[in-house]
């Protein structure tokens, strides 16, 4: 019954085509099993079709390597008229042993639909310390996020540059879309991190790995058949690290009329063969667009810093 399912727990085998070249698991795969199991938690306490508004504040602390047994937990810890936001975990480990890592955490808003229209769900009330907890901790994010928000509206991106800057172009396939008939959130930011990747690649000289995905963005849905625009810009770096700002376009393939479906920003960290931090190059811009950007991503990192406690403690049992 809806209101009743808090929570879902998905286990399975990391497969060797889940992995890069050096045999870990990139952060855009672990971004759709989030989704997977964001949706999976939020349609059970709906019970309805729901669809990802936000994914935020995403550290990644350990890689998945491939043939781990990966457990991917959601829990609904927030509900708003229609909407509900959910705790996700992702720990992985030899599945020999017992003992596991905890990869990331994060939080996602979904809303429910019926119809194409947002409809009313259950209400959450918090019955344990850490229901709470986390309960405080979803309000918490809502105001950092409203601050992000209009922090970013005030911000233009078009306008001449000369940062790093990689456009990828493609149709959204049928094996894209869920039953709802839209595209996967989870899809999308897999494309995210694949332009945001090759730009960290690029501009870094070498391999590097996904650390912070900050403030993933859903406007509006896709459809099988769009013309698909994932644009990803350097925006500033530090010793070892590249902030990325992403932006996801779609659209009729016929007028190329495209408009924004997603926005947001990822952060790369330049690795040796031993997946080790390296130095990267340092991204001095000259142009006023990407002086501008630059201070803009700087305003970003002070906004979270300000507003968002450390990452929460991993789930307790499984739900």
């Amino acid at each position: 019954m809806p209101g009743t399912q808090r929570g879902v727990t998905l286990r399975f085998l990391a497969e060797p085509m889940d992995a890069n070249v050096r045999g870990f698991v990139d952060g855009g795969k672990v971004l759709e099993w989030i989704d997977k199991a964001g949706y999976a938690a939020a349609v059970g306490w709906a019970g309805t079709y729901a669809v990802t508004g936000y994914v935020g504040n995403i550290h990644f602390i350990h890689p998945v390597r491939s043939t781990d047994l990966v457990v991917v937990q959601a829990r609904i810890v927030y509900t708003g008229r229609t909407s509900m936001q959910i705790v996700c975990t992702v720990s992985s480990g030899d599945p020999r042993s017992d003992e596991s890592t905890l990869n990331t955490q994060c939080i996602l808003q979904f809303v429910a639909m019926e119809d194409g229209k947002p409809v009313a769900v259950p209400s959450f009330e918090p019955r344990d310390d850490w229901e709470r907890e986390q309960h405080d901790r979803a309000v918490e994010l809502n105001g950092a996020r409203r601050a992000i928000e209009e922090a970013m509206a005030e911000q233009t991106f078009e306008g001449e540059s000369e940062a790093c800057r990689e456009t990828l172009r493609f149709l959204a396939d049928p094996t894209d879309v869920n039953w709802g008939g839209k595209v996967h959130g989870g899809y999308v930011m897999a494309w995210i991190d694949n332009a945001a990747q090759i730009v960290a690649e690029r501009w870094g000289g070498g391999p590097a790995a996904l650390v912070f995905a900050g403030g993933v963005r859903f406007y509006r849905p896709m459809f099988i058949g769009d013309l698909v625009e994932v644009e990803a810009r350097l925006l500033l770096t530090g010793t070892t690290s590249m902030h990325i700002n992403v932006t996801v376009r779609s659209g009729d393939p016929r007028t190329r009329q495209l408009r924004e479906t997603t926005h947001c920003t990822m952060v790369f960290c330049g690795i040796d063969d031993k997946g080790r931090k390296r130095p990267v190059p340092d991204w001095e811009p000259r142009l006023p667009l990407d002086v501008a950007l630059q201070d803009h991503a700087r305003q970003m990192i002070a906004i979270r810093d300000r507003l968002l406690r450390p990452l929460p403690k991993e789930l307790p049992a499984d739900v």
